[in-house]
């Protein structure tokens, strides 16, 4: 639903004093990672693809469940909110002018040209809204409070909830089921259905224990890889599933747009690229950089073959297309990301400590404190630390990538 421009500046600024307090009063759970300052899907995947490469490094089973709540945002129990606002100290004024922002809204529906009765809004909040999305991590966030207390690992983006847990024997399962359960207790308490059918159980790692989750009775489907925020998740983390996902609707987009776009300024259909297909191989490319040359070229590919069909530029090799483009390659561009998150993991501009990935980052820190950033970047880069598939790797950087650095900052 539409508010009026003065409303919405109103309710943004309502909305970030009220994510202050929440979060500078440690009200609002860690494992939520939706509309935060400073949390994002990248936030909530590093924490996340992180402990289950671990699991697979020590040959390990961990068990995923992903949870999906059907229409979350449109069956929010405005009594229930208000409830809840009240006993996080959000009273008075600012309580009164949330109910009378909330309630008393009334919503026709059209069918063709039929238009229905003006029926009142008894639940849900405001969609399109600024302050909508606070209320919502207001309203689901005691339900992370509880199934934190079963000794597993929640993690959430708004109302995408994932539950994970190592599996060592039959006890672990258990201890998943119980966790599951408490889920559908709370849900249903606070009226938020459960999807049943969108649910899904992942199994990562080597298998220890069967694993079988059922919710309300009803058994939850064992998947051999997940869409996790819009990253494909394997049973061995492989990111070559999730890369081919990608370069598939890469390219079909990047063919779309050059059967749609009549004109055949080469700087026009670039920007065109740039615009709407980039977007779909730079999305979470910290969680799945390509290690392998194969996966690399891959990724590469899509890029290479656009610029070829490029009207003029058949007969240039793929970097002087690039010269005269002034665009940089989707591999430098992928490197370029990862140093830049290294840059906000070490400086705080992120809530993601680098003690979370490796011991030997937090030493490196340490031993360097007063050097120049960029040498602290070369050396974590050095070491194959920075981020998810760094973890995996050891040796040097080669020199090419060295020199791709460089290219990126001036280091003296």
């Amino acid at each position: 639903m539409l508010t009026c421009v003065a409303s919405k500046i109103l309710e943004r600024i309502v909305a970030k004093r009220i994510l202050h307090y929440l979060v500078s009063n440690n009200i609002l759970h860690p494992a939520q990672h939706g509309f935060i300052k400073g949390r994002s899907t990248c936030t909530n995947l590093l924490e996340s693809v992180n402990d289950w490469t671990l699991c697979v490094q020590t040959k390990q089973q961990v068990s995923i469940v992903y949870v999906d709540f059907s229409k979350a945002f449109d069956v929010v129990s405005h009594n229930k909110l208000f409830t809840r606002l009240h006993s996080y100290g959000i009273r008075g004024s600012l309580l009164i002018w949330l109910k009378n922002f909330l309630t008393g809204r009334t919503h026709p529906t059209k069918v063709g040209c039929s238009l229905s009765d003006v029926a009142e809004l008894l639940s849900g909040i405001v969609q399109g809204s600024g302050i909508g999305p606070c209320m919502f991590l207001i309203y689901i966030n005691d339900l992370l409070t509880e199934l934190s207390k079963y000794s597993i690992t929640v993690k959430a983006f708004a109302d995408d909830v994932k539950m994970y847990v190592q599996i060592l024997d039959d006890l672990d399962v258990q201890r998943l089921q119980l966790a599951v359960d408490v889920l559908f207790q709370c849900a249903t308490t606070w009226q938020l259905s459960i999807s049943l059918n969108k649910c899904c159980v992942l199994n990562v790692g080597k298998s220890v224990c069967y694993v079988s989750i059922s919710i309300n009775d009803g058994v939850v489907p064992a998947v051999e890889s997940a869409r996790d925020l819009g990253v494909l998740i394997t049973k061995s983390l492989s990111p070559s599933v999730h890369i081919n996902d990608v370069v598939s609707r890469a390219n079909q987009r990047a063919a779309a747009i050059l059967r749609a776009i009549v004109s055949r300024d080469v700087r026009l259909l670039m920007r065109a690229f740039i615009t709407y297909v980039r977007p779909i191989v730079e999305y979470n490319s910290h969680i799945w950089s390509p290690s392998s040359v194969g996966d690399i070229e891959s990724v590469e590919r899509v890029q290479r073959r656009f610029t070829k069909r490029l009207p003029g530029l058949r007969n240039m090799s793929y970097y002087q297309r690039l010269k005269f483009l002034d665009v940089p390659s989707l591999e430098l561009r992928c490197l370029r990301a990862d140093l830049y998150w290294c840059y906000k993991i070490l400086f705080g501009l992120v809530a993601v400590t680098p003690d979370v990935f490796s011991p030997r980052i937090l030493v490196l820190l340490l031993e360097v404190t007063s050097t120049n950033c960029i040498n602290i970047i070369l050396q974590l880069v050095y070491v194959q630390t920075f981020l998810l598939n760094g973890l995996s790797m050891c040796g040097t950087i080669c020199p090419k990538a060295l020199n791709y650095i460089r290219k990126l900052f001036i280091v003296a």
